[in-house]
């Protein structure tokens, strides 16, 4: 391979970050018409100079390319942010700040346990007090009215309405003061919920109580009946992102399949991928996270399958850009951020990483098991800490040691949920074999979080990404730097021109 087919291709990348910075923070401030004339200048700026200085300079040309690129981005991208934000601050909920009102909405989500007897969920705004009206709003409930309510089954009920407490494009946080009246999700979201409920009850069955609390939350996402503790181990130990679907549930279940390549040829292979793709999605729920997920997951398993990590960042790239586009309050997301970083981590460190150690004689599936660990845990460990303040220092190991276990129980979990209305035997059977595979992960997590300093404090919000990401980048550096230095001390031994021929050496004497 060619220095320039190895390289990366990163030219979609300063605008899909430009793209990502100009939207959170012209949501976050009231800032998007100045963003947007700083985009602007700064694109003007870059076309004068080029203009005037870019002959007999290519470097500078390419350059301008993509600095001109990620200015026409931003600036577009900063204006939308403008409009949208405007729209959330002028929206006609807002005038109802503080009144009780009756309210129509469908939540995105199934509702999530906060403890005490309360749960919420998010959710799109259909109707106030019999006028239709539309928006993205945050609901408070209690369990008792509303255990029943899943993801795209509209309710009706009364709530206080109040003021949002984020900056992520919601209009209004609804504190629910009735029961409400439960409408019909649509056929394809009750399926989804009725899979995922038997897929419970199997586990149940079938499993000890810890280990079938955990299944559905480390293949369906569903952490409701994780106890506290377990949590609490999880997030000490860096095993917090095995209990949310992310792309690496994608790409295992989709990576199992194209297995069957050899069997049925690689174009029915990449068929039936897209169909387990699709099942998956349908299956865990075709929430925003879960469908960002599955991309974020395509794109890692085409760069892994195919071995072309050019294509990758390009495509990363742009997907980011594409996602921006439909759903702007991603950028605010944390979720989304650490899917993208992942991804990131995933096509672009692990793979070199994985190839200097195999060069030093290292098994290849050991290789990419530790690069895969190693990379993910480095470049997510800065949004972790920002979000809770701690830093698992036993996270790497921890990550190691449950790496061989996460397939089966992702891939025999997954094939489970979708037999298991249709053929519950077999469903039973399935989740049975992931039991020595639980016992193990929830004896990690267990085993790591009561070492003594497995987890730091540290600051959390943006204190946080800037402490832990530079003493992260600073390690970088000074390993870098070390391995140079190494090189450079090592000795020069010359060779001789018959040597360099293949002959034999000529006589020093």
């Amino acid at each position: 391979m060619t220095d320039s087919a190895a390289r990366l291709d990163l030219r979609l990348v300063p605008a899909a970050l430009t793209a990502w910075v100009v939207t959170a923070a012209g949501i976050t401030w009231p800032v998007g018409p100045l963003l947007a004339t700083a985009c602007a200048a700064v694109g003007l700026g870059w076309a004068v100079l080029t203009r005037w200085c870019g002959q007999g300079r290519p470097a500078l040309r390419t350059a301008a390319v993509a600095v001109l690129g990620a200015a026409v981005v931003g600036t577009g991208f900063a204006f939308a942010a403008t409009l949208r934000s405007a729209a959330v601050r002028d929206h006609p909920i807002a005038q109802r700040l503080g009144t009780v009102g009756t309210v129509t909405v469908t939540p995105g989500e199934d509702p999530r346990p906060l403890g005490s007897g309360r749960l919420m969920f998010r959710g799109s705004l259909a109707e106030l007090n019999g006028t239709e009206m539309t928006g993205s709003v945050v609901v408070s409930a209690t369990t008792s009215g509303f255990g029943e309510l899943t993801a795209g089954r509209p309710a009706r009920f009364r709530a206080r309405i109040g003021r949002p407490t984020r900056h992520d494009l919601t209009v209004a946080v609804l504190n629910a003061t009735g029961d409400p009246a439960l409408g019909r999700a649509s056929p394809l979201q009750r399926v989804a919920s009725a899979v995922r409920a038997r897929f419970a009850d199997e586990a149940r069955r079938v499993l000890p109580a810890d280990q079938a609390a955990v299944l559905p939350g480390l293949v369906l996402g569903d952490t409701s009946t994780v106890s506290a503790n377990t949590t609490a181990e999880f997030r000490t130990a860096g095993l917090t992102h095995l209990m949310a679907v992310s792309g690496a549930n994608v790409t295992i279940v989709c990576g199992a399949v194209l297995l069957s390549a050899a069997v049925v040829g690689p174009r029915v292979a990449v068929g039936l991928a897209a169909v387990a793709l699709l099942t998956f999605v349908i299956v865990v729920q075709p929430t925003a996270s879960v469908l960002r997920a599955a991309v974020m997951g395509a794109i890692a398993l085409v760069a892994i399958v195919s071995a072309r990590r050019r294509q990758a960042i390009p495509v990363l790239a742009a997907t980011v850009l594409g996602l921006l586009i439909v759903a702007p309050q991603l950028s605010v997301d944390a979720g989304f951020a650490l899917s993208v970083s992942a991804t990131a981590a995933l096509v672009v460190l692990a793979p070199g990483w994985a190839a200097s150690l195999i060069a030093r004689g290292w098994p290849r599936p050991l290789a990419e098991a530790v690069c895969v660990a190693l990379a993910a845990q480095l470049v997510t460990a800065p949004l972790v800490a920002a979000i809770s303040g701690r830093l698992s220092v036993v996270g790497v190991l921890a990550n190691l040691a449950v790496a061989v276990v996460i397939p089966p129980i992702t891939v025999l979990g997954t094939a489970a949920a979708v037999v298991c209305w249709v053929m519950p035997s077999a469903a039973g059977l399935m989740i049975r074999f992931t039991g020595p595979e639980l016992w193990w992960l929830l004896r990690v997590a267990s085993t790591a979080a009561e070492l003594p300093g497995a987890s730091v404090p540290v600051p959390s919000g943006l204190a946080g990404v800037l402490t832990v990401g530079g003493a992260t980048l600073a390690i970088a550096v000074l390993w870098r730097w070390r391995k140079v230095g190494v090189r450079r001390c090592r000795p020069v031994v010359k060779r001789s021109s018959g040597e360099r021929d293949g002959g034999p050496a000529s006589d020093p004497g």
